[in-house]
C-alpha cells in the first residue's frame, strides 16, 4: 500500500467518514457515483469494485458488463455539504476491465492516453476555465418561463444580491476542497456568473470541473435557486461558454513564450494554434455536445462562429491574450467554443490532440484577425480563409465521422458511442415541433 492511500485510510478514521463516494464520469460528461463504507476501502485501492458497465452510458456492451472502478487517493476530497460528523468524501476512480486493463470507453482514460502522448514529446499540458452558468429561480411547473435571480449585467455588484452570496458560497466550499478559485463575477445576462479556476495540469482540471458542477449545484439548493450549464438556456440573452486557457510546459519552461517573437509567441504555440484551427471543425461535437450548444455558439454575444485567432479579439475562436512582461509563465492561447456542458475529459484530450498535430506537422499559422468577425460580410470572410465552425450538431457530426484525428482520440469505442448518441439526439430534436412553430405557424396556416 502506498503511501497516499495510507493518507485516506488514517483520515477517514480520524475525521469519522462514514461513507466514500467513488466518481466517475460516463461519455457524456455525466457524473456518476457510488458508496462504499470505510471497512471495503482497502479491498477497493487493491482490486476495485466491480459494477455493471453496461447500464452506464457509453461504457460497454452488455454481453461485457463487468467493469471495476478503482479509486485515485490522489483525488481524495472530504465533501463539505455533508456535515462535519459522519461526513462523506470522494474519489474519482479510473475504469478497468475485468482483468485489470484500463478500460478504452473510460473518459478519464482517453485524457490520460492524450496526456501520455504530449508527455512522450516532453510537454505538460496545463488549462485554465472560465467556467459561466446561470441561477434561476426554482419552479415545479416546465411550462413556466426561466426567471433569473438578478437583472445584472457583466461586472455588476448588486447589494445583497442573490449571485453575490451564492459565489461567495461555492467558492468558499471549492476551496474546502482544494480547489483554488482566481476570479469571480457577475456575467453579462441576468443571473448569470462566471467563476475561473486556478490553472492546473488537465487531468486535475478535468476533475476540478466535475467537483465544480457539482459544487454549484449543492450550494444552489441550499441557498433556494437553480443552477444550469445549459449552454442556451435564454435565447434573448447570452449563451454559458468555458473559454479555456491553454499551454504547454517542458518542466519549468513555458513552451508557449518565445522571447522577442511577435506577440512573445513561440514557433511551439504558433503550430499549436494552427492545429487548434485546422482541426477546430472537427473537434466541435466533443466541444460542444448538444443540439442547444448550436444555439450558443451561432447566437451572437461574443461566441465564436468562425475559425480565426486574435490577439485581444474576442469574435475569434482563439484568443492570444496580452502578454505580461517579464512572466513567461503567462503566455497562453484561449479557445473560446467550448461549453460549460462539455465532457472535459473528451474536450481537452481533443484540444489537446488538434495543437499536438500542429506541433507534430509543422503547421503554419495563418493571419490573425483584428476585426470583428461577426461584422464581416461572407465575401470578405471567403477572402481572408476564414471558414466557419459548424452550424449545428448535425454538420459537426458529419465533421467528426470523417476525423481520422479525433477517432485516434477517443479510441474506437468511444467515437463509435458519441457518433450514434449524437445522431439520435439530433433525430429526436428534428423530429420535435417547437413553441416558435406553433406560434408562428398554426395560426395563418
Amino acid at each position: 500500500m502506498d503511501r497516499q492511500q495510507e493518507f485516506v485510510l488514517r483520515t477517514v478514521e480520524e475525521r469519522d467518514i462514514r461513507f466514500i463516494r467513488l466518481w466517475f464520469t460516463d461519455v457524456l460528461g455525466t457524473l456518476k457515483s457510488v458508496a462504499i463504507a470505510p471497512a471495503e476501502l482497502e479491498a477497493a485501492f487493491s482490486e476495485g469494485i466491480g459494477f455493471d458497465g453496461s447500464s452506464i452510458e457509453g461504457l460497454t456492451r452488455v454481453y461485457e458488463a463487468d467493469m471495476i472502478a478503482k479509486p485515485d487517493p490522489t483525488t481524495f476530497q472530504v465533501l463539505p455539504w455533508r456535515g462535519e460528523r459522519h461526513g462523506t468524501a470522494r474519489m474519482f476512480c479510473d475504469i478497468l476491465t475485468p482483468d485489470g486493463e484500463p478500460s478504452l470507453a473510460d473518459s478519464r482514460n482517453v485524457l490520460k492516453r492524450a496526456l501520455a502522448k504530449a508527455s512522450a514529446q516532453g510537454f505538460t499540458f496545463y488549462t485554465h476555465p472560465e467556467v459561466e452558468f446561470y441561477l434561476f429561480e426554482p419552479s415545479t411547473d416546465p411550462n413556466r418561463p426561466l426567471v433569473p435571480v438578478d437583472q445584472g449585467g457583466y461586472f455588476d455588484h448588486v447589494p445583497r444580491g442573490t449571485a453575490h452570496d451564492f459565489r461567495r458560497a461555492a467558492i468558499t466550499m471549492l476551496e474546502s476542497m482544494g480547489i483554488s478559485v482566481e476570479f469571480s463575477h457577475h456575467e453579462a445576462g441576468p443571473g448569470q456568473n462566471e467563476i475561473d479556476l486556478r490553472y492546473a495540469d488537465a487531468l486535475t482540471t478535468a476533475d476540478n470541473i466535475m467537483t465544480f458542477r457539482t459544487v454549484v449545484k449543492e450550494v444552489a439548493l441550499e441557498q433556494g435557486v437553480f443552477a444550469s450549464f445549459m449552454p442556451k438556456p435564454l435565447a434573448d440573452q447570452p449563451g454559458s461558454g468555458m473559454h479555456t486557457h491553454l499551454s504547454l510546459f517542458e518542466g519549468d519552461r513555458n513552451a508557449f513564450h518565445g522571447p522577442g517573437e511577435p506577440l512573445e509567441l513561440s514557433g511551439v504555440a504558433r503550430s499549436f494554434i494552427a492545429g487548434l484551427l485546422k482541426h477546430a471543425a472537427e473537434i466541435t461535437a466533443v466541444t460542444n455536445q448538444f443540439t442547444n450548444s448550436y444555439k450558443r455558439l451561432w447566437g451572437g454575444a461574443e461566441a465564436p462562429s468562425y475559425i480565426c485567432w486574435g490577439h485581444n479579439n474576442r469574435s475569434a475562436l482563439v484568443r492570444v491574450p496580452m502578454y505580461k512582461p517579464g512572466k513567461s509563465n503567462s503566455a497562453r492561447i484561449e479557445y473560446r467554443a467550448v461549453d460549460s456542458a462539455t465532457n472535459p475529459y473528451l474536450a481537452f484530450a481533443v484540444m489537446l490532440a488538434a495543437g499536438l498535430k500542429g506541433i507534430e506537422e509543422n503547421y503554419q499559422m495563418p493571419e490573425g484577425a483584428d476585426d470583428d468577425v461577426w461584422e464581416l460580410t461572407d465575401s470578405e470572410r471567403r477572402a481572408m480563409g476564414i471558414d466557419p465552425l459548424p452550424a449545428t450538431l448535425e454538420n459537426a457530426i458529419a465533421v467528426m465521422e470523417s476525423s481520422e484525428l479525433v477517432a485516434e482520440t477517443l479510441g474506437e469505442h468511444v467515437f463509435d458511442f458519441v457518433l450514434r448518441n449524437k445522431r439520435q439526439e439530433w433525430e429526436d430534436y428534428r423530429s420535435q415541433v417547437t413553441p416558435y412553430e406553433l406560434k408562428r405557424f398554426l395560426p395563418m396556416l
